[in-house]
């Protein structure tokens, strides 16, 4: 039997997923099956460093004790819901109880004991020993929508002409204010309604809303298709990119009945405001190194993919590899990710945690890393830093560009000096010494390691180096034991 190892876990679990989609409803509480300490990660720790949450107000544990664990826990669920009750902080809410891995390991289904309690309150076992917080994710919103929504809309509804939800954006979502905040843009000025922005500004009494959208808008491709599938209407997912966004605002004006003429004119709108810094950043000497530069993105599936869209289909860049989450069977794990970054970083990173762990480890000065996932200490509730859509091709286009002037900064050549005896510093001798063929090999290996925007500079730092290093030797050559010496103290960093 072969023991895989899992380096640097990159999702959670279904029950934090679920957490997170159920925890936007204001109208609900939230009683998790957990022992005591085991929630606070989710419930505080995440989702402050995350999405500037101080804590989750609706999220109670029921602080499974060792007792518990011998004779079950629905002892300890009676008496959270009682001291729950006590509190009053169940007035005007729905209960809902959730399941957690410990739960499930003692096999703690509260099912029936929780309709005993309360019959309007329900049960949800996250399977959170089995699956991924995306399918968490998924399952908690059909859940929702099969329990307040569906029973109770009206047989004969029909939907409202020009209105579109949005599906997915949730606690713990990457960036989803900001990313939010631009597809509202960009649906609203093509002349639609908005109708749910679900869960994340919706509640257990407005799920039966979610029947009279004409559209559904799916924010994520790694959750939220299984309810726009459920609510039987035409959806879409989230554009990227400048064509992607193009493409998709006609294909919603299309579905929606907008007359082309009012989509057209927002979009060359668009492309006098929001996209005018892109063109003028590819009109000018910037555009030249899109092409000579290469990336990898490490992100959830959406922008996985939209990033690959956009960097490389539409800007040219080099795409290296790509590892999305959930991650496909030929997409490298975290262990791969780390081994290929060792030894061979490309000049930008979207990532988590993990992957600025892993270029910190390799020491890699000429990669810039960009956050574009979880886990990790990043807060975005601003609506300033989109992804998608046309701002998000902006922010990103703007990003890029302020990154290459680092790099291009970072690696200018520096003339050093020593001082004299008895007097003032002098420049160091700008005459070069001969190099030994070994030596010579070993500088041209060591620079197809580094990327090619900043290769000239790190070249000029590393030659200057090796010769230094000869030179206060006393060595009339630079020798492979001296260039290695170089490369050893980080002089192509």
């Amino acid at each position: 039997m072969s023991i895989t190892l899992i380096r640097d876990i990159s999702d959670t679990s279904s029950y934090w997923g679920a957490s997170w989609v159920f925890g936007c409803f204001p109208d609900v509480h939230i009683v998790c099956d957990a022992p005591i300490g085991c929630y606070n990660l989710l419930g505080m720790a995440v989702t402050d460093y995350t999405d500037a949450l101080p804590h989750m107000a609706n999220l109670t544990p029921t602080s499974i004790r060792e007792e518990d664990v011998i004779t079950g826990t629905a002892k300890a669920l009676i008496r959270t819901i009682d001291d729950l009750r006590t509190m009053g902080m169940l007035e005007g809410k729905h209960l809902l109880v959730v399941s957690t891995a410990e739960s499930e390991m003692i096999s703690a289904d509260h099912a029936q004991l929780v309709k005993q309690i309360d019959p309007e309150a329900r049960f949800f076992w996250s399977q959170s020993l089995e699956q991924d917080e995306w399918v968490g994710r998924e399952r908690a919103l059909v859940f929702a929508w099969e329990q307040y929504g569906k029973p109770f809309v009206a047989s004969d509804v029909q939907p409202r002409p020009r209105t579109v939800n949005i599906i997915g954006p949730s606690l713990g979502c990457f960036n989803a204010p900001s990313d939010l905040y631009e597809l509202k843009r960009l649906i609203t000025g093509i002349g639609a309604e908005i109708n749910l922005v679900y869960p994340y500004e919706g509640s257990i009494a407005t799920t039966p809303k979610l029947a009279e959208a004409a559209v559904n808008v799916v924010m994520y491709r790694e959750f939220g298709q299984g309810l726009a599938e459920a609510l039987g209407r035409p959806y879409l997912f989230a554009p990227f990119g400048v064509f992607g966004t193009t493409a998709f605002l006609r294909e919603l004006g299309q579905l929606l009945g907008i007359e082309p003429e009012r989509v057209e004119a927002f979009i060359n709108h668009e492309k006098r405001t929001t996209l005018q810094p892109v063109w003028d950043l590819w009109r000018g000497p910037q555009s030249d190194w899109f092409a000579t530069v290469d990336c990898a993105i490490v992100a959830a599936r959406s922008y996985a993919d939209g990033l690959r869209s956009f960097l490389g289909d539409e800007l040219g860049m080099k795409i290296a590899w790509i590892s999305g989450r959930p991650r496909r069977d030929d997409e490298p794990d975290n262990i791969e990710i780390r081994k290929r970054l060792h030894a061979k970083a490309p000049a930008f990173v979207f990532g988590s945690i993990n992957e600025k762990i892993y270029l910190a480890e390799a020491n890699a000065r000429g990669t810039h890393y960009i956050p574009a996932t979880f886990p990790g200490p990043v807060v975005r509730r601003t609506t300033g830093t989109p992804f998608m859509g046309y701002a998000g091709a902006a922010n990103l286009m703007q990003e890029l560009v302020n990154r290459f002037y680092e790099t291009v900064i970072n690696f200018l050549p520096v003339e050093t000096v020593t001082p004299a005896a008895g007097g003032p510093p002098q420049p160091t001798s700008a005459e070069t010494i001969p190099w030994t063929k070994e030596a010579t090999d070993r500088l041209n290996a060591a620079l197809d390691a580094v990327p090619y925007l900043a290769r000239i500079s790190a070249s000029r730092s590393l030659r200057a180096a090796a010769e230094q290093a000869a030179r206060a030797r006393g060595l009339k050559e630079v020798t492979l034991e001296i260039i290695e010496a170089a490369i050893a103290q980080g002089a192509t960093s």
